[in-house]
């Protein structure tokens, strides 16, 4: 699973110096952070849809594509999925109740 993140992440920075007629991530880049979150609340929004319409193939198609509009943002603000595997190794053996209140 790391490799497709870490290959798909390397690409999408690549991208940002591509052609916005050639590459739908640049046109992201294009807009800005603020068409970047946009994306990424209009596919948030149709995750939880899927998730209530109880449609596994719809449900896993639209967390790829929030997964993958995430990436971009991670790539916008200079971040990549390193630092949130990272973080989720982290978390992996606190309960979530602890870890929550640990950040507070």
């Amino acid at each position: 699973m790391d490799d497709v993140l870490r290959e798909l992440a390397d690409v999408i920075e690549a991208r940002k110096n591509a052609s916005v007629a050639e590459s739908y991530v640049a046109s992201l880049y294009a807009g800005g952070i603020d068409a970047i979150l946009k994306k990424v609340g209009e596919e948030a929004i149709e995750v939880v849809i899927a998730g209530k319409d109880g449609d596994r193939d719809a449900l896993v198609h639209e967390v790829a594509d929030l997964w993958f509009h995430c990436l971009v943002l991670l790539a916008a603000r200079d971040s990549h999925p390193k630092a949130i595997t990272g973080e989720l190794a982290r978390r992996f053996r606190i309960s979530g109740h602890e870890e929550k209140a640990g950040r507070w």
